[in-house]
């Protein structure tokens, strides 16, 4: 899974995707991280207060990482220039 998230309900729901995928429960991915299933909940529905810390150890439970990558072109709002 390689898809860019660029705000919290994006990466909240890549991450309810990779823990949906590896079959755990909200539940179960709490007790893998030792957070709370309401924190995961919070994570998943995009709280923009969730900390890097939090995120990073979600993201290892889940098997995944964080990269940083220069964003790439919204092809429609540059097609619309042409008009």
């Amino acid at each position: 899974m390689s898809d860019p998230a660029r705000d919290p309900k994006q990466i909240g729901a890549l991450i309810r995707r990779a823990r949906k995928q590896s079959a755990l429960s909200q539940q179960q991915l709490g007790a893998k991280t030792g957070l709370r299933q309401e924190t995961i909940s919070l994570i998943e529905t995009g709280n923009p207060a969730a900390r890097i810390e939090t995120l990073l150890a979600v993201l290892s439970a889940l098997d995944l990482e964080f990269q940083v990558a220069p964003r790439s072109k919204d092809w429609s709002r540059d097609m619309l220039k042409d008009f």
